[in-house]
């Protein structure tokens, strides 16, 4: 793939790139407003989904979420290197920022009230997979939007992103400790909860 003179020495845009993003970029560069368009209108609905995903029951902070995304995007266009797709770059600037949304709620004084049950080996209901599962989708959402947002947010983190407890406590200052008591009550209310649905 042969890249124009002038694609060849805008910032950012290197031959490795599909030819569609690196055009697109070039032309952002360019300060092209029908090519800022188009990159909105070809990502906002994707970005606007994973993010309303990860956010669940917040739906309120999604298009804030979004917003801040595409700023980032459009302030650190000229880094873009090309090596992955615009939409894989995109999407991981979209998990940044709901990982920080994340780490910041968690990071907050919330009281953590001292456990006085103890989690119940018989918790069973596999959160990875019943989210994954359509026909839960609606009663997971109706759970988690009962429970207090420090408990939502929580359970997404861990098992909705995948993180263990020491990455969440690293992230939002708390101990390891205060992490997994707050996990321990979260998945008892979400068990219970859950039940009662």
């Amino acid at each position: 793939m042969d890249l124009s003179p002038q694609d060849a020495a805008t910032p950012g845009v290197q031959a490795g790139a599909p030819a569609p993003d690196r055009e697109l970029v070039a032309a952002i560069l360019r300060k092209d407003r029908k090519a800022t368009a188009e990159f909105v209108a070809t990502y906002a609905d994707e970005i606007y989904l994973y993010v309303r995903s990860r956010l669940i029951p917040r739906v309120d902070l999604v298009d804030d979420l979004v917003q801040e995304v595409f700023l980032a995007a459009w302030e650190s266009l000229t880094a873009y290197r090309g090596e992955a797709p615009l939409r894989s770059w995109l999407l991981g600037i979209a998990r940044h920022k709901v990982e920080n949304y994340y780490r910041a709620c968690l990071r907050s004084p919330a009281p953590l009230e001292e456990a006085d049950q103890t989690v119940r080996a018989s918790f069973n209901i596999n959160i990875d997979e019943t989210l994954d599962r359509e026909r839960f989708e609606e009663k997971i959402h109706n759970v988690l939007a009962g429970l207090p947002e420090t408990h939502s947010l929580a359970l997404l983190w861990r098992y909705w992103e995948k993180r263990s407890a020491q990455e969440m406590a690293a992230q939002t200052g708390k101990t390891v400790k205060a992490i997994e008591r707050l996990l321990a009550r979260a998945r008892e209310m979400f068990r219970e909860r859950w039940k009662d649905e």
